[in-house]
């Protein structure tokens, strides 16, 4: 009686990479009125909390001081704080798009297109912004002017912001495994 051994096969693995056809900045930049609008918008949903809570508070008699250090208004710092964290950090981490963003139909993405990831969101927004505002709203700006319609914490960061649909495709490609089967 003869015993076989099976000899290891090589596993093969799928893998899948998504590829945006088409791409070009130049043709899906988001249009510098059009940010400008985003940033508008994103401005009255952050600010709109606090005056609200100052206005209540002054509606329920308190007044100066009294007024901003009272439980309504720290309610609505709070408030404030939380949907900025949100609209600033959270949602463009999950889609690509603040509350503003959402309602223009902009989108900020990788420079080649994909989806930006984590670490170029979070150099955007905590690196990027700052310095941004640290230049008087000139790296803004340059946004209306470059040809990508980047501005400084898009260079920054290595993302953009598009104004439009792309197209995706999925690349299967097998990739042998060297490893046994166990």
């Amino acid at each position: 009686m003869s015993s076989t051994k099976k000899r290891p096969q090589a596993r093969s693995r799928v893998r899948t990479t998504r590829v945006v056809v088409g791409f070009d900045l130049a043709h899906l930049k988001a249009p510098f009125l059009l940010r400008c609008g985003a940033l508008l918008i994103d401005y009255i949903v952050l600010v709109i909390v606090p005056v609200a809570t100052l206005l209540i508070g002054r509606f329920f008699g308190y007044d100066g001081a009294k007024l901003l250090n009272s439980p309504i208004a720290n309610s609505g710092w709070l408030i404030t704080f939380l949907i900025g964290v949100t609209n600033f950090v959270i949602l463009p981490a999950v889609n690509g798009q603040s509350l503003g963003k959402m309602m223009t139909g902009i989108k900020i993405t990788g420079s080649d297109g994909t989806r930006a990831s984590i670490l170029s969101l979070a150099i955007r927004h905590i690196i990027g912004y700052p310095i941004t505002l640290l230049t008087g709203g000139l790296g803004f700006i340059l946004s209306a002017f470059s040809p990508g319609g980047k501005a400084l914490h898009d260079y920054i960061a290595g993302t953009c912001v598009v104004y439009g649909h792309k197209t995706i495709t999925e690349k299967r490609y097998v990739k042998k495994d060297s490893k046994a089967d166990g």
